[in-house]
């Protein structure tokens, strides 16, 4: 921490990130509830000798910087205590701690980093209930019992959808979803070994369907019942969770929504059925922008793919024990939004990395990645971005919502404004086979010269055809289908679309020994 870091964390306040507190020769004892809640939350800087004027309306004035009279004193303390039985663990490291001068006066820096989900909940005085903490705004508050109890799940190497649930076996079972199911799974694995197998030894073989050898109890486990189960027995056994699908967008008059898909007894309410229904309900007016995977157009597109990725997402990180839990997906003109119950496992930065995966459930999650839905390498969520940013979209946003333990995914179809400014962008995409024809810098000008508003509604096959035009003015049409792979009447109705839309391409001179000229 330098002086500018810590002036400027004075200047925007106590949040959930940033806590002050008086003090001059003591540790104050109020520091190890914000110790706990800092690190069961998204982590935070505490800082030691700093008063707050709590009636001063000024930012700049209202934190004064008082300092501590024996800095060394209070680090030993520090350290004497958090690694005793106070705190449950100390997740900190040297460099943690540190003495900033400011104005001839020491403060004390505490930097809590987010603790893993192996350590949560960090708790005091060896009692977890009472003890644990989370960050809300600027106060330390403490964990309700279903806030630890989700804390102690999580902890579990084994993900949360293992545990047998009793009394639930294969009456329970929709015979419609496993059928579909697994003809799905026939299609993407036509010689797996497990498709010879009996429905319960099918289910055995995805830690569906359990088997305690010890207590000889049987049935299906939690993720059984959630992909396969029938809605009553889902109901019966998880009565506060349910999943809904609103559909917001192409509102008329004082509508609030036209189109829902939520339990009304006239589907299976599972996982399988929901992401199924809802699916075909995303994607079929999902936007196009002006850039297709490769040469040939294909219906499945990228940006699809990613909802999916994101929906599968959504699913396997659902804490659906939490009471009051909503798997919801909303649709609007402008963007989607996904959201489930329960907090992020790992730290956000960590997800827009990647690399790093730690499914809620991960017996569903191997459900879904085995009919072709869903990454557990840590790819999802960079694949993702990739994807939104290549389709000229703003950036998704990924939310935490710690306050009401909830993780919120938005999906903006909104152009991204400076997306334009940053040409690389379209030519990353660009197949290497047709950057041999077209070099990357006439491409750049290509979309340099074209107004935004046509640009977004050309193909990727299109803005190349127009980069083999600038670069090779008497290009012929063969040549232009040979280098793309595509026949003649395909680039002759891309001259027509490319038309409508305001790009005018004529031919002067006669086939053999005219060239092309292009009106905007």
């Amino acid at each position: 921490m330098t002086v500018n870091d810590i002036k400027n964390l004075l200047l925007k306040g106590e949040r959930v990130t940033f806590e002050a507190k008086r003090t001059e020769s003591d540790v104050p004892k109020s520091v190890w509830e914000t110790y706990s809640a800092f690190a069961n939350t998204i982590g935070g800087t505490i800082v030691l000798g700093v008063v707050e004027h709590q009636k001063e309306k000024n930012p700049a004035k209202r934190f004064e910087i008082t300092g501590v009279d024996n800095a060394n004193k209070i680090i030993k303390d520090f350290w004497n205590t958090i690694n005793s039985n106070k705190v449950s663990h100390n997740i900190l490291c040297d460099d943690d701690v540190t003495v900033v001068e400011i104005d001839g006066k020491q403060v004390v820096c505490i930097q809590v980093p987010q603790a893993n989900w192996h350590t949560k909940p960090i708790y005091l005085n060896d009692n977890v209930y009472r003890g644990s903490f989370r960050r809300n705004h600027e106060g330390d508050y403490h964990c309700t019992e279903e806030q630890v109890r989700a804390f102690i799940r999580d902890a579990s190497d084994e993900g949360n959808d293992g545990v047998l649930m009793e009394h639930y076996g294969m009456d329970d079972v929709d015979p419609n979803t496993l059928r579909q199911y697994r003809s799905e799974f026939r299609d993407v694995n036509k010689d797996h070994m497990w498709n010879g197998y009996d429905d319960k030894t099918f289910l055995r073989s995805f830690g569906a369907y359990v088997v305690d050898r010890e207590t000889g109890k049987e049935g299906l486990s939690l993720a059984g019942l959630l992909m396969f189960g029938t809605g009553l027995a889902i109901r019966e056994r998880l009565s506060n969770f349910r999943m809904d699908y609103v559909d917001m967008s192409h509102l008329v008059g004082d509508e609030r929504y036209h189109d829902r898909l939520t339990y009304d007894g006239r589907w299976e309410n599972n996982f399988y059925q929901f992401f199924h229904l809802v699916i075909p309900k995303l994607t079929l007016d999902l936007p196009r922008p002006f850039r297709m995977p490769g040469i040939r157009r294909e219906d499945d597109t990228l940006q699809q793919k990613a909802v999916r990725e994101a929906f599968a997402n959504a699913i396997i990180h659902s804490d659906v024990l939490l009471s009051g839990g909503v798997l919801r997906i909303d649709k609007y003109d402008d963007r989607l939004c996904l959201r489930n119950p329960g907090t992020l496992k790992l730290p956000v930065y960590q997800i827009y990395e990647g690399g790093m995966s730690k499914a809620r459930n991960p017996r569903i999650q191997n459900m879904l990645r085995m009919i072709g839905y869903g990454e557990n390498l840590g790819s999802g969520f960079p694949m993702i971005l990739n994807v939104w940013k290549e389709s000229g979209w703003c950036e998704p946003e990924l939310n935490n919502k710690t306050d009401i333990d909830e993780v919120e995914l938005v999906l903006p179809f909104r152009e991204d404004e400076n997306f334009f400014a940053d040409t690389q962008n379209v030519t990353d995409i660009v197949p290497k086979n047709v950057l041999k024809d077209v070099s990357k810098d006439v491409l750049k000008d290509v979309l340099k010269e074209l107004p935004k508003e046509i640009a977004t509604k050309l193909s990727e096959r299109q803005i190349v055809i127009l980069g083999l035009i600038k670069e090779t003015p008497n290009i012929a049409w063969r040549e232009i289908s040979e280098k793309l792979d595509v026949s003649i009447k395909t680039i002759q109705r891309d001259f027509a679309d490319m038309r409508n839309l305001g790009v005018v391409i004529n031919r002067e001179g006669g086939k053999t020994f005219g060239h092309w000229t292009i009106q905007l």
